[in-house]
């Protein structure tokens, strides 16, 4: 009998969780059982990824530096990553702004809801509001001196992945310029530790479809007010429907450039993508990401080593189009006068901006919004009142968005692939493929 696919594992673990939430929420004490017993699960499997995506980044991005041979196609791939990720950043922003002003959800949003929302929700936005101020207060450079780390432990520690990122293209480097006797033993132990960690990937793998049950059956209970979900439905449908014309765009770059088939392209990918959507963390998926990318798309372990851990800290094109909707959502319902066309225009900016600096980690959004609406001008007094208005819906469209950031980096590492000659067959690995060996 055929074993039923991972993705079909995992899809059916959150359809499940999905059901168990809300029959949980209709049952008395039902939202302490799934945060006591059923949430810890999801909490393990999250934590089991995000220890095993240090070493990972570490190992792929040294071995794949290493192996180039030369310096100067560190530089070609460098150039085209992130020219590729500038420009779909850009396509996600317009088409959200395309949307939004289109479909206009915020206009004629009545008084009374927005008076509820704000007391439900304004003490989380003004959360929000500090944290981007102290990003803000940091200076303009700030970001840039965040790259360089003056501990490669506590970086590790604290998983900041640019700094990890260039300490890992630091080393690479320099093993190019040492002899080559004395570069192997080194090359060798961390070709050796991808090796291990991409084993730890599919035997965590096997948990997934628990730890999705778990994760949305949290997502469920935490929902409060369902009330006030239906009211920001239209907000959140134009978030969502640029979202699907995000992942439309991908597809047609994956038929059209890299010559592949997009429904072929989805079913290789999708366990990242249903990760992705569970856990809101395209930092924690990584370490799937990778091993999808590597062993069922045929990309490069050299390519996918650099253009997937700078893709998981610097492309965010679900958050940017996020963002970009909801800053012009915020200001069609308490600030419609400053809807002007220069205003849309620093936003494109600011949210391209925005997306190289937010970090891989949930809601990391919502801060970044708090930095796009204070670019143009919105009132400081007015900001916890427009966070307030996306809040209620904020995890359900991060879920959303983080799957098509994951969705992006998979694309932009066939394409990059494609045109360094990088792409072949896919070599599928089982967890189990040296179980029985003598």
């Amino acid at each position: 009998m055929k074993k039923l696919a991972l993705h079909w594992k995992i899809l059916i673990g959150m359809m499940l969780g999905i059901v168990f939430g809300f029959i949980m929420n209709s049952v008395e004490g039902g939202k302490n059982i799934v945060i006591d017993w059923i949430k810890p699960f999801g909490t393990i499997f999250i934590n089991l990824l995000k220890l095993i995506a240090v070493p990972l980044i570490l190992a792929s991005l040294i071995k794949g530096v290493s192996d180039l041979k030369d310096i100067s196609k560190i530089k070609t791939m460098g150039l085209r990553t992130i020219s590729i990720y500038i420009v779909t950043t850009l396509v996600a922003i317009v088409i959200g702004l395309g949307i939004v002003n289109t479909v206009k959800p915020g206009e004629g949003m009545a008084k009374e809801t927005i008076e509820k929302i704000k007391e439900n929700y304004s003490s989380s936005a003004d959360a929000m509001v500090g944290k981007a101020k102290v990003q803000a207060e940091a200076g303009p450079l700030q970001a840039l001196v965040d790259i360089f780390p003056k501990n490669i432990f506590v970086a590790m520690g604290e998983a900041k992945m640019l700094q990890i990122i260039f300490f890992a293209l630091f080393v690479g480097i320099c093993l190019l310029l040492i002899p080559e006797k004395k570069a192997k033993p080194m090359i060798d132990f961390f070709d050796s530790l991808n090796e291990v960690v991409m084993k730890m990937v599919d035997l965590i793998m096997l948990f997934a479809p628990y730890a999705v049950f778990a994760l949305l059956a949290n997502v469920i209970v935490a929902f409060d007010d369902t009330e006030i979900l239906v009211k920001l439905l239209w907000y959140a449908m134009c978030v969502v429907i640029g979202l699907v014309l995000m992942i439309g765009f991908y597809l047609l770059l994956v038929s059209i450039y890299a010559k592949k088939s997009p429904l072929w392209f989805l079913q290789k990918l999708s366990p990242a993508q249903l990760l992705a959507f569970s856990t809101s963390s395209s930092a924690a998926t990584l370490p799937v990401t990778m091993e999808r990318v590597e062993e069922h798309l045929g990309v490069d372990k050299e390519v996918s080593g650099f253009v997937l851990p700078v893709g998981a800290t610097i492309n965010m094109d679900g958050t940017s189009l996020y963002q970009g909707v909801a800053a012009v959502f915020i200001m069609q319902v308490i600030w419609p006068e400053g809807l002007t066309f220069t205003n849309q225009l620093v936003i494109v900016f600011t949210a391209l901006l925005a997306s190289i600096g937010s970090a891989a980690v949930p809601s990391a959004g919502m801060v970044m919004l708090v930095i796009v609406l204070e670019s143009i001008g919105f009132p400081a007094e007015l900001l916890p009142i427009g966070l307030a208005l996306i809040f209620a819906v904020d995890r359900p469209l991060d879920m959303c968005r983080t799957t098509v950031n994951v969705t992006g980096d998979a694309t932009v590492s066939m394409l990059v692939a494609k045109s360094l000659g990088k792409l072949g067959n896919p070599k599928v690995k089982n967890w189990d493929d040296h179980y029985k060996e003598d």
